[in-house]
């Protein structure tokens, strides 16, 4: 079997800022992340699986079906075709899916999975 670099990127997200007077905002009135809030911003990036202990577990839950399926060599279909989230896929170089977490509100985060192989091993 192939192996594989997965990386998560934060590709939409709002993070706010945070209150001088030490309240939390209204996250989904205001669409801001709880996970990101004050801390993480559009950009940031996480190895996988490395750093799954620094990501939201909604979040990761939302992940795990694509990672599992690029992590075993397989690609899904759609491409958003014209959209901010139009997809890459080499199956010997670089391959990206985008994935929304779970939460409805405009709060909900978008991460960009990029999926990268590793020259195969000729022994």
């Amino acid at each position: 079997m192939r192996d594989y670099v997965i990386e998560l990127e934060i590709f939409e997200g709002n993070r706010g800022q945070l209150r001088e007077d030490g309240f939390y905002p209204d996250f989904a009135k205001e669409g801001i992340c709880a996970w990101m809030y004050g801390r993480l911003q559009v950009g940031q990036k996480f190895r996988y699986p490395e750093d799954i202990g620094e990501l939201c577990p909604w979040l990761l839950d939302s992940l795990t079906g694509v990672i599992r399926v690029l992590e075993h060599g397989g690609t899904l279909p759609w491409r958003y075709r014209g959209t901010p989230y139009e997809k890459e896929i080499d199956l010997d170089g670089v391959t990206t899916e985008y994935v929304r977490c779970i939460d409805p509100t405009a709060a909900g985060v978008v991460i960009k999975v990029t999926r990268t192989a590793l020259p195969e091993d000729s022994s």
